[in-house]
């Protein structure tokens, strides 16, 4: 398969059709970016079912065919995106989850790989950071086509957190979280600020002085909002569809958009052959580059031993 024809492809594959993979293909349809959207799930009554309740929304949207199909739908797909997994239960960090998920990666990445898939393959399921790594090693497909969600999500609870907190709009907020996916995510306050002006100076525009504290309020609150979400409702979906939405678009429109996805990174702040989030340019051949990020000394250890731990989930790992 050509290069150009899988460019030209307006078809994403959905596999895995639980709460995440229904409300991403709900955000995808509206979003009007494909012609064809197929969900694959190990129930297929649950794939039909999804795309038969999604499909009643495209007189509302862009048409399109959505419907429930197989592994053989993913040959000429554009993007595949795969959200297929246990979900994480309260008291669970994603970490956790890590046995249960690369068993079921064990399952579906050899699928994809035996159909010459030649897209972009993106990895929602949790811990996305492993299963990226996982999905690039059991694919054999290059490591710029295999991209997590990584932190786009909490980089998007830190904007919206700062746009509450300062009053302005979270879409002229610019900040990242780095590194894992989960606990030891880390905060790149150095770099963050408001349409150019510096966190700091703006804060105090703003009337707030207690930087520490309210940081440090601030990240917590990020960190724990899934927990806090998954305690109240038992899932989270909404976010994360809609960062699974942006990253598809920054994709098919080619758009090179800068987001902090997860990929394999090598010599960055002294991390090499883990896969975690750092800022990245985003594309139709998925990543292109990364993007240097100002970090602090103190921020640049933090995102080291993020790195670390997760290498040593990653040794413990038989692929």
């Amino acid at each position: 398969m050509t290069k150009k024809k899988v460019i030209n492809s307006k078809k994403a594959v959905m596999i895995g059709c639980g709460f995440v993979g229904s409300a991403s293909v709900f955000a995808l349809m509206q979003g009007g970016l494909f012609t064809e959207i197929v969900l694959i799930d190990a129930d297929k009554n649950k794939a039909e079912g999804e795309a038969m309740d999604i499909s009643h929304g495209i007189p509302f949207a862009s048409p399109m065919k959505i419907y429930a199909g197989d592994y053989d739908d993913v040959a000429d797909a554009a993007i595949v995106v795969i959200s297929a997994g246990a979900g994480q239960k309260p008291g669970e960090t994603r970490l956790d989850l890590v046995n249960k998920n690369v068993a079921i990666f064990k399952s579906i990445i050899p699928e994809i790989a035996k159909r010459n898939f030649a897209g972009i393959m993106l990895v929602v399921a949790n811990p996305v950071d492993i299963l990226t790594q996982v999905a690039i090693k059991l694919s054999g497909l290059p490591e710029n086509r295999v991209i997590g969600s990584g932190t786009v999500l909490d980089s998007a609870r830190l904007r919206y957190k700062l746009g509450e907190h300062l009053s302005v709009d979270s879409r002229s907020v610019h900040a990242f979280i780095v590194g894992e996916h989960g606990d030891s995510e880390v905060v790149a306050w150095s770099s963050a600020n408001v349409s150019g002006v510096p966190l700091s100076e703006i804060c105090e525009m703003r009337g707030h002085y207690k930087h520490k504290e309210n940081t440090a309020e601030i990240a917590a609150a990020v960190k724990n909002s899934a927990y806090e979400i998954i305690n109240k409702k038992h899932a989270t979906y909404y976010g994360i569809a809609m960062s699974v939405k942006r990253i598809c678009e920054v994709i098919m429109r080619d758009e090179k958009s800068i987001l902090p996805v997860s990929h394999m990174i090598h010599g960055v702040y002294d991390i090499d052959g883990v896969s975690l989030s750092m800022p990245a340019i985003v594309g139709a051949d998925g990543i292109e580059s990364d993007i240097p990020i100002n970090l602090s000394g103190e921020e640049a250890l933090k995102l080291k031993e993020s790195a670390d731990s997760l290498k040593k989930i990653m040794e413990t790992i038989e692929l």
